[in-house]
Parts: structure tokens; C-alpha cells; sequence
């Protein structure tokens, strides 16, 4: 009988998208040899980053080699819950063999291809062809079948055209989109040997900035971060009304800060405060729902924003830091309406917070946990101080493995066993305390054992980002040789008939569409180029705004239905259904489309400028969010009749307005409602008592 291991893997890849607990089962020489590319990846990583930095033409390859080779590795050609047998095995053989030849035929050849000069081979050519379709069947099996037959949509749309290698196709495509073609090989030059192309740009903010940050968070999660965010939550928030639904507010929104991944964030947090929320009066499906919003939020939070904060950078030239900065205002909008609908759902279903012998304490949470904060201490000091976000990953990782071996020392050389109190996922107390002294050797183990699980884990949550990354690159690449760009831009422009508000319409449906086949990053990469230059050129809006409101759109695809992997995956743990899970997660996560429509029209929240325009914006920001949610739920302190909603509705929109006195007018309307609806509130309380 063949032995057998459990894959790390498991919930990373298309087989296993909505259910996260899939375990793949394999060989354990594969899982050896997993293990092993992992840790060298991991190794390489960190080597580039603090040690020696390498060219972009070393540094990607290798980079995608690696992440190829682990792929076909770990996710077999017919899915994770069926066995490979012989022709799955010589697949992935070949597969393998053809990632290693791929990704270092460059590298090995990179003198030769330089002087070359563009009179390519037909080796070149061939190897290129090669890596294309490697690198698309990789993409299947990890982030699914919807970015391969997209990316394989633009490759045919290369070779459409009177002179390309498919004229036909080219007779089928409306005049606005028709192109003169291209030939295989320069397509496959463009893709494989260019600097536009599967090696560009977004695989290099990948290969450098996104994966070191990755492994940072992966550090952090295995030593005891993840745990130490969540009891800091409930000690802070457990009290309150809807105590547990706020506490996935604050847990999710520190966990997915450094996680970088929505479903991550869900599975971790989830089993603590899912289960809860349903004990306090949530209904699983708004368990779920607030989970998975919540979780999404961690990808618009800096400082790692899944690879946004870096890919934004990259494309606009705009400083790591800036970005970080300009970004932590509208992420705590986000989790303000997020708060605010939970507290609301508690005021209305009059909930309680849960007893204080449930929860742990904030001192005794502090006391175990407070090294966690000084790696992001460091982190945030680096940064401001200028260090390439590369290095400064590379010395967050240092500083959270220092931190952690002299913590674990300090405990060791007392000799005296610990006793930690832990919620679990019932809402009960737990208590574990530590042998004492254990020999150094067993200790020595146990601490590499968890650098090895911190490196698969880090290459498991970035296998997604570098895929979807390379893939994006192929469609960049694509873009750039026919021109497609600007005849989006036409075809938006007339759509919209110059109107922004329709404008931003258009890009809200196209991000959700590609949300169906695509991962946030590969859809935020394939919109800002297609509509970016309209956005900014034709519209007037800042580049950066730009940016971020394509990149927060690119969320939807987490919570809108019908394709809701945060929500599918809150379902699982909640036990609820997947779609009225998703619907509530919808509901939830309106501050993805309130908070960009107040970065088009209040811009100085974003770019800035005097300091009273600045805070002038900043109030109409908040208050205007405070009034959409009191809108959606109908209920802030006291119930809110339809019409008082509408008015309320009415006065928001007036503060989206670049007009002076409509502002005005609407904060003044705002406010008055809101303070009546407080009185009101005090009115009904003072009568119940």
C-alpha cells in the first residue's frame, strides 16, 4: 500500500475552493519533495530580499520555476480528490519537466537571447510556446478554469487579424476591437521574452514585494499571532452588544492585514467567532455573512492589502509608504460600516454582550502576547523610514523569528510552566499551562518544524498571487501589442456618454463579471489596464484614486453572489447556505462601493490638500456612511420610518456633490435626523425603564 501524506496545500486550489477542509492525499516522497521546494523558495525569497538582489530576468524566472514545479507537484491534472494513476502521473510529469525548462531556459540563456536582440530562435520561440501553455494549465488547477480560458481569450485576440496567424478570427470581431494580428512568433516573443509579458511587471511585485510580505504573515500565524488577534478582540469587544460579531470585526481586520487573503482570514477567525455570533442570536447565515465582510476588509487594510498596496505602487510610481498612508482612512470607513451594521443588528434584536468570566482580559492577553506587536512596530518604522518594502519584509521576518525564539528562551530558562487562557470556538474558557523545561534538542525540533510549516504556508497563500500575477502578465502583454487599451477607453466613453457616475457603473459590472473567474489581483490588473487610462484621461480622476477604486471594486467578487469565495467559505463553518450566506456578506460589505464613490468626489481624502478641506472632507466621508447604513438597516438608535429614509438617502447623495452649499445642506439634514433618531431612541429606553 502506497504511503501517504496530508497535504499542506489542501484549500489553495480549484478542487478545493468551497471547502476548505479538503485534504489531499500524497505519496509521501511528493510531499518530501514539496516540502523541500518550499523551504528553497522560501530560502531564495529571503536571500534576494536582505542578502543579494538579483535582475529581473533571474529574480522572475526562478521565482515562477519554483511556484510551477510546486504546482504541478501538489495539485494533480484531475483534481485533488482523485489519484493520478499512470497518465496523471506522466501529465504531471511532463508538466514538471516542462516548468523547469520554461523558467530556466532564460536564465541559463539570458546572455545569448540579449544579443540575439530580437532575431529570436526557433528554440526560443518553441520554449516560449511551452511556457505559455505550462503556465495556463498551472493557473487552472490553482486559481481555476475562469482566468485560463480568459487568458487564452487574449492569446487567441493577439493572433486575430488580416496579418495574424488567425485571419479568420479576425473577420468575427466587431470593427472597434479589430486589429491587424499577429504572428505566433512575435506573440510568443512579446509573452515569453519581453519585459511586457509573463516576466513583467506584476509577476515582479509578486516575485519581490507580495512574497515576502506573504511569509511574514505566515510567520506570524505560526507562532501564535492569529490567537493572540483574536483573544485581544474578545477581550476588547466581547462585552459589548454583539460582543463575538464585533470581535470578527476587529480580529479580521488585524488578521487580514498581514494574511493578504480573504479566505484565510475567514478560516482562521471564523471557527472562533462564528459559532458566537449563532450562540448570541445571529442567524448562521449573518454569522457567516459578517465573517466573510469582515474578512474582506483585511485586503484593503495595509500594510499588505493582498498585493494591492504594491501593485499600485509599481504602475503609478507613487512611493510603498504613500500608498500604505492614503489607504488606512478608507479602510477604517470600510470597518466602520461593517461595525455599524452589527451594532445595529444587536440594537434591533436587543443582544447582549457575553459575561466577563467567558472572556479572557485585555492585561492577561498583553502580557502573553505582546511581543506579536513589535515585528509591526519595526515594520511600520522601516517604511517610514524610506527602506525599500523588500528589505523591510526581509527584517520583519527577522525581527518576528528573533522576537519569538527570545520569548520562547526567556520561558525555557525560568523553568516554569505557563498557564494561558484561550476562547474556544464554544465561547468557553480553556487553560493550558506548559511541562516545565524541556530537553533543548526536542525544543530545537520543534522550532524548525515550525519554520518549515511558516514556508509552506507562506508558498501555499502565495501560490495564487504569483499565478493570477503571471497570467495578468500575459494579458498586459496583450494589451500593450494590439492597442486594446485605447479602444476600451472608446468603447467606455461612449457607454457612459461622459457621465462618471456611469462610468464608475461600468467598472463596478466588469469587475464582477471577472470576479466569476477571477481572483481579486488578476481582476484589479486586467481593469486598471483596460479602463485606467479612460478613468484618468477622459474623466479627470487622479491616477491614484484610480487605482484604488479599481482595486476596491475588484473585492466584490468575494461577497456578491453568485461566485462569493469569502461567503462560500463562511457558509462552510457557519453550516449555512452558501448564497444567503453570500447575500448577507453582500449586504455587509456595502462600504466596497459607498467608500470609492467618496474618493471620486471628495478626492482630498485621498490626494489631500489644506488641512480644513482635508477634515471638511473627512466628516462628510463619515457622516455620509453613518447615513447609508442607517438607510440600508432602517434603524441607527431607534427605528427609521420609509420616509425619513428616503430624505436621509436624499441628504447623503447631496454630500457626494463638488458643490459647496449642497454639502452643507446635506451634513446640516443628516445631522438633525440623526439627533432625532438619538432622542427618539432615549425616549423609547427611558419609557421601557
Amino acid at each position: 500500500m502506497e504511503k501517504t501524506s496530508k497535504s499542506t496545500f489542501a484549500g489553495a486550489g480549484t478542487g478545493a475552493r468551497l471547502d476548505v477542509r479538503t485534504t489531499a492525499h500524497q505519496p509521501w516522497p511528493v510531499m518530501k519533495l514539496i516540502v523541500l521546494l518550499s523551504v528553497g523558495l522560501c530560502g531564495f525569497q529571503l536571500y534576494t530580499a536582505g542578502v543579494q538582489t538579483l535582475g529581473l530576468f533571474y529574480q522572475r524566472p526562478i521565482h515562477l520555476t519554483l511556484i510551477l514545479m510546486i504546482t504541478f507537484l501538489a495539485f494533480p491534472v484531475f483534481g485533488l480528490r482523485r489519484g493520478r494513476g499512470a497518465i496523471g502521473w506522466a501529465i504531471d510529469g511532463g508538466f514538471f519537466v516542462a516548468a523547469i525548462v520554461s523558467g530556466l531556459y532564460i536564465v541559463v540563456n539570458l546572455d545569448e537571447i540579449f544579443a540575439r536582440a530580437g532575431l529570436w530562435s526557433r528554440t526560443d520561440i518553441l520554449v516560449g510556446a511551452l511556457a505559455v501553455v505550462t503556465l495556463l494549465e498551472a493557473s487552472r488547477r490553482v486559481v481555476g478554469m475562469g482566468i485560463t480560458l480568459i487568458g487564452l481569450a487574449f492569446v487567441l485576440y493577439a493572433l486575430a487579424g488580416p496579418r495574424g496567424a488567425l485571419p479568420w478570427l479576425g473577420e468575427l470581431m466587431p470593427g472597434i476591437l479589430s486589429h491587424r494580428g499577429n504572428s505566433v512568433e512575435r506573440l510568443v516573443a512579446q509573452l515569453y521574452l519581453g519585459q511586457e509579458g509573463i516576466f513583467g511587471l506584476p509577476l515582479g511585485v509578486a516575485a519581490t514585494y507580495v512574497f515576502v510580505f506573504v511569509l511574514f504573515g505566515a510567520v506570524l500565524e505560526v507562532t501564535g499571532a492569529g490567537r493572540f488577534f483574536i483573544d485581544l478582540s474578545y477581550a476588547a469587544t466581547g462585552r459589548r452588544r454583539g460582543g463575538p460579531a464585533k470581535a470578527a470585526v476587529v480580529a479580521s481586520l488585524g488578521m487580514g492585514s498581514i494574511t493578504g487573503s480573504a479566505i484565510a482570514n475567514v478560516v482562521t477567525t471564523g471557527p472562533f467567532t462564528i459559532p458566537l455570533m449563532k450562540r448570541l442570536g445571529y442567524r448562521p447565515a449573518q454569522a457567516g455573512g459578517i465573517e466573510a465582510a469582515a474578512s474582506t476588509g483585511g485586503m484593503i487594510t495595509p500594510p499588505l492589502m493582498g498585493a494591492g498596496a504594491f501593485l499600485i505602487s509599481e504602475y503609478t510610481g507613487i512611493p510603498y509608504i504613500e500608498i500604505v498612508k492614503v489607504s488606512i482612512f478608507p479602510a477604517f470607513l470600510y470597518f466602520m460600516t461593517v461595525y455599524l451594521f452589527v451594532h445595529v443588528i444587536a440594537l434591533k434584536q436587543d443582544m447582549k454582550g457575553l459575561p466577563a468570566s467567558e472572556l479572557p482580559s485585555v492585561r492577561s492577553v498583553m502580557a502573553e502576547g505582546w511581543h506579536f506587536l513589535l515585528p509591526l512596530v519595526i515594520l511600520v518604522y522601516l517604511l517610514i523610514a524610506g527602506m525599500s518594502p523588500m528589505r523591510v519584509g526581509f527584517h520583519a521576518i527577522a525581527a518576528i523569528v528573533a522576537v519569538a525564539i527570545l520569548r520562547f528562551a526567556w520561558d525555557w530558562l525560568r523553568d516554569a510552566p505557563r498557564v494561558v487562557g484561550h476562547m474556544r470556538p464554544d465561547g468557553s474558557m480553556t487553560t493550558t499551562s506548559g511541562p516545565g523545561r524541556a530537553p533543548l534538542g526536542e525544543v530545537m525540533k520543534a522550532g524548525l518544524g515550525k519554520g518549515v510549516e511558516a514556508c509552506e504556508r507562506g508558498v501555499k497563500n502565495a501560490l495564487t498571487v504569483s499565478l493570477a500575477c503571471a497570467v495578468g502578465g500575459i494579458i498586459v502583454g496583450v494589451v500593450g501589442l494590439t492597442g486594446l487599451g485605447l479602444k476600451f477607453a472608446a468603447l467606455m466613453m461612449t457607454f457612459s456618454g461622459g457621465n462618471i457616475v456611469l462610468a464608475l457603473f461600468i467598472v463596478l459590472i466588469a469587475s464582477l463579471i471577472l470576479g466569476f473567474g477571477l481572483p481579486v489581483t488578476a481582476s484589479y490588473i486586467v481593469l486598471v489596464i483596460l479602463v485606467g487610462p479612460a478613468m484618468s484621461a477622459e474623466f479627470g480622476i487622479p491616477l491614484l484614486i484610480v487605482h484604488l477604486v479599481v482595486f476596491w471594486y475588484s473585492q466584490d467578487s468575494n461577497v456578491t453572489p453568485p461566485i462569493a469565495l469569502a461567503g462560500f467559505a463562511a457558509a462552510a463553518v457557519a453550516k449555512s447556505p452558501p448564497v444567503a450566506t453570500s447575500v448577507q456578506a453582500w449586504k455587509f460589505a456595502k462600504g466596497l462601493y459607498i467608500v470609492p464613490l467618496l474618493m471620486v468626489f471628495n478626492p482630498e481624502i485621498i490626494v489631500g490638500g489644506p488641512v480644513q478641506d482635508v477634515l471638511w472632507n473627512g466628516v462628510l466621508s463619515l457622516l455620509t456612511c453613518v447615513a447609508f447604513v442607517t438607510v440600508l438597516e432602517g434603524y441607527l438608535f431607534a427605528g427609521i420610518n420609509w420616509l425619513l429614509r428616503l430624505v436621509l438617502l436624499a441628504a447623503g447623495i447631496a454630500m457626494l456633490q463638488p458643490v459647496l452649499w449642497l454639502e452643507v445642506l446635506g451634513l446640516v439634514v443628516i445631522v438633525l435626523l440623526l439627533l432625532a433618531n438619538l432622542r427618539a431612541g432615549r425616549r423609547r429606553d427611558h419609557g421601557a425603564a
